[in-house]
């Protein structure tokens, strides 16, 4: 099993691996914006209260709650 999306730090790069605990509703809204399972993301920036956090994936970037990622598993590259 991978790494909790909450466990990586700025600068570090990540594939996604699973969904653990999403709701149905909230894994298909992350697969629509693109973090399907084989995905590889970077961690850009962190607000500096911790929330929302950015990625950088396929060419864009994307803020996620990190409470809302938390069921993203992930191995880091």
């Amino acid at each position: 099993m991978g790494l909790s999306f909450s466990e990586l730090a700025v600068g570090e790069q990540a594939r996604v691996l699973s969904y653990h605990g999403l709701a149905d509703s909230y894994r298909k809204k992350l697969m629509s914006m693109g973090l399907i399972p084989g995905t590889c993301f970077s961690i850009t920036r962190v607000a500096p209260l911790g929330d929302p956090v950015e990625i950088n994936l396929r060419g864009f970037r994307l803020s996620l709650r990190r409470a809302e990622a938390q069921g993203l598993q992930v191995e880091k590259l």
